[in-house]
């Protein structure tokens, strides 16, 4: 059997929080004694509401907070023991992709630089050869090459998820993070978007952890889930059967709360102008 591409193991997560300058500080636990792998090629998912911990979950394991305790391996590297080259050698092979398109790309630099920075700071390729990886990452996510120089408010928000896509796919990573990346679109846009990230793992043989509160996006992704609640992971396994059979009495709610299909009724709305 072959070894996860991703294991957390006991990460841990606390903060100092100041009520008031006369109070004594707290400590609050975002994220407390989480487990989970992530085989090569599959799509996790973590779920939970807001202020569960999943988040931070996926800033510890990027690196972009450094947690309080616990082990992070990736692809069989300590990531938090990486520092310098290491550290930057991983980070080429993992890569994040967040909630808001707007706030992550620069409203003042051209998408087609957006895209091509990473393989900049990471000095791969010549000018040209960086423009040709451009132009085939935006066709890879559906979009026209032709409309590189172009800024991100000229496209709707789908097209601008669909663009740092494209920039968190420039180095070929082997695990990419989403969190939340369609909860700010539409559910039409939401649809295709969720469609070519399918499309994008079966083509590339990406590795996805999938960070979200809907579960109509979990269900349609991601083969396994865990579920989060206060910081912690409260039952995890396959997705059918964590979200079909519930044990948890959190999973339960969360599972009662998501949305139900809403059915045509039959006949006539009624007129705004009778008065009987």
């Amino acid at each position: 059997m072959a070894p996860p591409l991703l294991e957390v193991r006991r990460l841990s997560k606390e903060y100092r929080r100041v009520r008031a300058p006369w109070l004594p500080p707290v400590t609050v636990r975002a994220v407390d004694d989480v487990s989970f792998e992530v085989a090569r090629g599959e799509a996790f998912g973590l779920v939970g509401e807001s202020g569960s911990g999943k988040t931070t979950v996926a800033r510890c394991i990027a690196r972009l907070v450094t947690p309080t305790s616990g082990e992070v391996r990736f692809d069989g590297r300590d990531l938090l023991a990486l520092r310098g080259a290491g550290l930057r050698a991983a980070r080429r092979d993992l890569q994040l992709v967040f909630q808001d398109p707007g706030a992550s790309l620069n409203p003042r630099i051209r998408v087609g630089r957006a895209v091509e920075e990473p393989l900049v700071i990471h000095r791969l390729g010549s000018g040209p050869e960086r423009r040709a990886r451009v132009a085939e990452l935006f066709r890879l996510v559906g979009l026209d090459p032709s409309h590189v120089d172009r800024y991100p408010a000229e496209f709707s928000g789908g097209q601008r998820q669909r663009i740092a896509l494209a920039r968190a796919l420039a180095l070929n990573p082997s695990l990419v993070i989403a969190d939340e990346p369609v909860s700010a679109l539409d559910a039409s846009i939401q649809a295709q978007v969720l469609d070519l990230f399918v499309d994008l793992r079966d083509r590339l043989n990406l590795t996805y952890l999938f960070i979200a509160h809907d579960l109509r996006v979990v269900r349609r992704l991601c083969a396994r889930v865990a579920v989060m609640h206060r910081g912690g992971i409260v039952e995890a396994g396959p997705t059918e059967e964590v979200l079909g059979s519930p044990r948890h009495p959190y999973t339960q709610e969360l599972v009662a709360s998501e949305p139900k299909s809403l059915s045509a009724l039959r006949g006539l709305p009624p007129s705004g102008f009778s008065l009987q």
